[in-house]
């Protein structure tokens, strides 16, 4: 703990576990004040009794994949500690894994909201605060899958292509202003969702195979972890990251080659 968030209030979607969960705790522990997002009011307040950040946290219940909530999320934040500094756009995921060709029109809708038309829902909004203020991060949570592309997840690979694409357009319109706009792309990170539905796309045989699958043209050879993809967001919205943006930074274990 370095104190490198003291004073910056950030939001994060998607927060009452898993990724976003770690990164809310890692700003927390550097300094600055945090509201999470999440579909459970049940799950919202377990997280906060969990974390027990006392009035350094707050939570705020919807899905992101409903404008009103990624927006709500942002008018919630500024109301409640007065700013937002930092958006971290972390909730999304594969609705229903499926061939092309099998897709409904209602499941690629669901996964083009959760996943690509929540960053840019909460990417505007933030945008709106923060410009005017001079100081900004904005960190999009896409995936290795936007630089790569598996079978049967061709809704959110398309969608995390596009939120790298979206990033680096963004960062060109508001980096005179002292706010950046970047994504972080993670590998394989073995999180609630992963053990939920481990194999079901890709064929392979719950957590170990997809492990396997996953891991085996890696440099590491194993998962990255929630900690260490929290680690690299502390840094992005510190001052230290007033150097990244429009960047699509992989945290992969070395699987990507750019």
């Amino acid at each position: 703990m370095t104190g490198r968030l003291e004073g910056k209030v950030a939001a994060i979607t998607g927060a009452t576990r898993s990724i976003g969960r770690g990164i809310a705790e890692a700003y927390l522990a550097e300094g600055a004040k945090v509201v999470i997002n999440g579909r459970s009011e049940e799950k919202g307040v377990t997280a906060l009794a969990e974390i027990n950040a006392g009035d350094d946290l707050a939570f705020y219940a919807g899905s992101a994949a409903e404008q009103s909530v990624v927006e709500g999320l942002v008018d919630f934040a500024i109301e409640r500690f007065g700013q937002l500094d930092i958006m971290v756009l972390n909730a999304g995921g594969v609705n229903q894994p499926a061939p092309v060709m099998d897709m409904t029109d209602e499941e690629w809708q669901y996964e083009l909201d959760l996943n690509l038309n929540h960053t840019f829902w909460g990417t505007r909004a933030a945008l709106r605060h923060m410009v005017p203020r001079g100081w900004g991060r904005v960190i999009a949570i896409s995936s290795i899958e936007g630089k790569h592309g598996k079978p049967n997840v061709a809704g959110y690979t398309a969608n995390k292509h596009a939120i790298n694409g979206f990033v680096k357009a963004a960062s060109r319109e508001v980096g005179q202003h002292g706010v950046t706009v970047n994504a972080i792309c993670p590998g394989l990170v073995i999180t609630d969702m992963v053990h939920e539905r481990a194999g079901g796309a890709l064929g392979v045989d719950g957590v170990d195979g997809l492990i396997e699958h996953y891991c085996a043209n890696t440099a590491l050879k194993r998962p990255v972890t929630i900690e260490e993809v929290a680690g690299f967001a502390v840094h992005l919205a510190s001052d230290l990251g007033a150097g990244f943006s429009g960047g699509t930074i992989s945290i992969d274990g070395g699987d990507a080659f750019y």
